[in-house]
């Protein structure tokens, strides 16, 4: 693989891009982890990766993908930038690795190519992406309201991002998206990471975490009803849950009916509530439409 820069030298990847006729594009979020054993510690949280399917989203210059590969992962690498995607092809061409079948390139928006990967190549074991600040949660949020959860996932994502996503009940940073990725997920902190690891240097501090599927999924009546009153439920957190599902209803009465149900009191707050305090309003609230609308 002589033929990528040392990852670890801002200066040698800088002369890469220089001589390649590239620059860095700011509009996609993109830094290098440019710290060895800080990429070694994300990856090893993995696990053994021999022959796993694994989506990276963001591979770069394709330091991470060339580790995945040396550990015979199979690979399928998202990357939206032209200029990256050609280094990729070129890298990781059949010549150039042990098993050409391990490493396919997806070009694109990854938002807007996952779907198609998914519905015709089948889902991936695993996950792994330094994710664009902007996109996120979008990402995360869309693959799990489309149904696809991954067995693993890793992500270094911003680190007010991952307090979010790994905030408890009561805590300023819990929020609907806490909810939706505990729901899938069970949350394991890797890594901190401040700017010095990355070159272009961020203005924010990163974190690595490690997404496992939960294999006692938490059940609901219905996945799409749950997900829609979460997020009704965080609307305004100034607001109390009465008045947030008065919104989400459009009536006093069935807010009211479905809390006693539930046995919620109408003046607690979204950030108070447990997933499975919401699971179980959630099913409170289907019930009730069903037979609502069953009874007209």
């Amino acid at each position: 693989m002589t033929f990528l820069p040392d990852f670890n030298s801002p200066t040698a990847i800088k002369l890469f891009l220089e001589s390649h006729e590239m620059a860095m594009q700011k509009k996609f979020g993109q830094n290098f982890l440019i710290q060895e054993s800080s990429r070694k510690k994300i990856l090893a949280a993995f696990g053994n990766v021999e022959g796993k399917k694994i989506w990276e989203v963001g591979p770069g210059l394709g330091a991470m993908t060339q580790h995945l590969l040396e550990e015979k992962a199979q690979v399928i690498a998202f990357e939206i930038d032209k200029g990256f995607s050609s280094v990729l092809r070129k890298a990781f061409s059949p010549e150039r690795i042990l098993a050409p079948a391990s490493f396919r390139l997806v070009e694109g928006d990854f938002l807007k190519t996952w779907e198609n990967e998914w519905e015709t190549q089948g889902a991936p074991d695993y996950f792994f992406g330094n994710l664009p600040y902007n996109i996120s949660s979008q990402i995360l949020a869309n693959t799990i309201s489309k149904g696809l959860r991954f067995e693993k996932a890793i992500i270094t994502v911003q680190k007010e991002l991952a307090e979010r996503i790994d905030a408890k009940p009561g805590q300023k940073d819990y929020s609907s998206f806490s909810v939706l990725i505990q729901w899938a997920y069970n949350v394991k902190k890797i890594i901190d990471l401040g700017p010095s690891h990355f070159w272009p240097r961020p203005n924010v501090d990163s974190r690595s975490l490690l997404l496992e599927k939960k294999e006692d999924f938490p059940q609901c009546l219905d996945a799409g009803h749950f997900m829609e009153l979460q997020r009704a439920l965080f609307l305004s957190r100034r607001k109390t849950i009465k008045n947030n599902l008065i919104q989400f209803y459009k009536n006093d009465d069935i807010a009211e009916t479905v809390l006693e149900t539930a046995n919620i009191k109408a003046n607690e707050r979204a950030e108070n509530l447990s997933l499975e305090n919401i699971l179980h309003l959630s099913d409170c609230s289907y019930q009730f439409l069903q037979e609502k609308k069953g009874g007209k």
